[in-house]
């Protein structure tokens, strides 16, 4: 048995680029959580960043962290799905709730 306990189930982050502007970055499964990086070497530092943030303010308010959902999941998803196929980029973020 693992002494860390069971693997945590990563974040979905989803990365898009419009022209001129910067690398955006959508949380499915943390409403609220955002960021966005100027250049793509910062957008991991970006993201993790954003989603501790996240969890610290919702911890504070006294609100559960949901869980976050299988990939699977997510791209069956009527709005996230969309979402999904047209990113530049999709990261997998773990977070200790």
């Amino acid at each position: 048995m693992d002494p860390r306990g069971p693997p945590m189930k990563p974040y979905i982050v989803i990365v898009h680029k419009d022209e001129h502007s910067a690398y955006g970055m959508s949380f499915p499964d943390a409403p609220g959580c955002f960021s966005a990086a100027d250049e793509i070497e910062d957008i991991f530092a970006m993201a993790s960043e954003a989603l501790e943030l996240w969890a610290e303010g919702m911890r504070e308010d006294g609100l559960p962290i949901p869980e976050p959902r299988d990939f699977e999941d997510l791209r069956n998803d009527s709005e996230w799905g969309p979402n999904l196929r047209e990113a530049g980029l999709i990261l997998a973020l773990e977070h200790k709730s």
